[in-house]
């Protein structure tokens, strides 16, 4: 079994989300209030990717829910109005998937260019 799988028997859900956590109403520059959103989601210890448009976070369904709804009150507890958008893909028995989905575009881009 090669590390992007886990036991069949395993209860693990592997989830990568796709997250954009942002206040309402703050104006046009909103970096200081995402990077406060960013900044739990890095804490948290689960694998994470952040690029112009999300943050992208691997791990189990569990965990990647609990990640996102603290990131989500470290703004909607200070008073904010907050929009998140989320997108999940859910496997079971993957893990590594916020790579190997990536790298394996990458292998079928490359073999057409062979």
């Amino acid at each position: 079994m090669d590390q992007s799988q886990t036991p069949e028997n395993s209860s693990y859900l592997n989830t990568v989300a796709s997250v954009a956590i942002a206040p309402s109403g703050q104006g046009e520059e909103l970096s200081t209030y995402v990077a406060q959103a960013i900044e739990v989601i890095r804490d948290s210890g689960l694998p994470n990717e952040t690029n112009a448009m999300s943050t992208v976070i691997e791990g189990d369904l569990g965990q990647v829910m609990q990640t996102v709804e603290k990131a989500t009150r470290v703004l909607a507890e200070q008073g904010y109005r907050t929009g998140v958008t989320l997108k999940l893909d859910i496997r079971q028995g993957k893990r590594d998937q916020i790579h190997r989905k990536v790298e394996l575009i990458d292998e079928i881009l490359s073999a057409r260019k062979d």
